[in-house]
């Protein structure tokens, strides 16, 4: 395994970053003011990092030989998001240093875990309540009140994927 946590990437090392959003091109941009170059892993054309970075691969997440050639040109790679495959991920780990690790990733792509991981940490949470189903979701406003918010586990951000929920009624078939 590539993922040396010791390891220490100077200034002039190439960081691969998979993703081409904003904060893609928000960690390009400073990478580059600390002297560090950067190439950009996407499956989008023209994409935000994209347009600040040096280099940069389009291909699928899950193409093996794109991202093998991809890892032969960087020193250290990271995410830009968290919609990244679990099984690129570990590709990934065993040919380079990548940071977070595989592992964190997982927990990051989860919201309870995300939830259950920081109140490991000690770290305080808003009021939540894990649904599995619909008939997990009437006791949970229940215990959570109103007005709350229903929100994937999976692949949202920025408001996808989220309901505002502003009374009780709004819930009952």
């Amino acid at each position: 395994m590539k993922n040396n946590h010791s390891e220490i990437f100077t200034p002039g090392s190439i960081i691969g970053i998979m993703g081409g959003g904003q904060l893609g091109r928000m960690t390009a941009l400073a990478a580059a003011n600390l002297g560090y170059r950067c190439h950009i892993y996407t499956d989008e054309i023209n994409t935000p990092a994209a347009q600040v970075s040096e280099q940069v691969t389009i291909a699928s997440y899950e193409d093996i030989e794109a991202l093998t050639q991809f890892a032969e040109t960087v020193d250290v790679i990271t995410y830009e998001f968290e919609n990244i495959p679990l099984s690129t991920a570990n590709l990934l780990s065993q040919l380079k240093v990548l940071r977070p690790s595989p592992s964190v990733l997982a927990i990051s792509q989860h919201r309870a875990y995300e939830k259950d991981f920081a109140i490991q940490n000690g770290v305080r949470v808003a009021p939540y309540k894990a649904i599995k189903g619909i008939d997990d979701l009437e006791p949970a406003v229940k215990m959570l009140g109103t007005p709350c918010v229903l929100k994937t586990c999976r692949f949202g951000y920025d408001g996808k994927g989220q309901i505002k929920i502003n009374s009780f009624d709004e819930i009952e078939p």
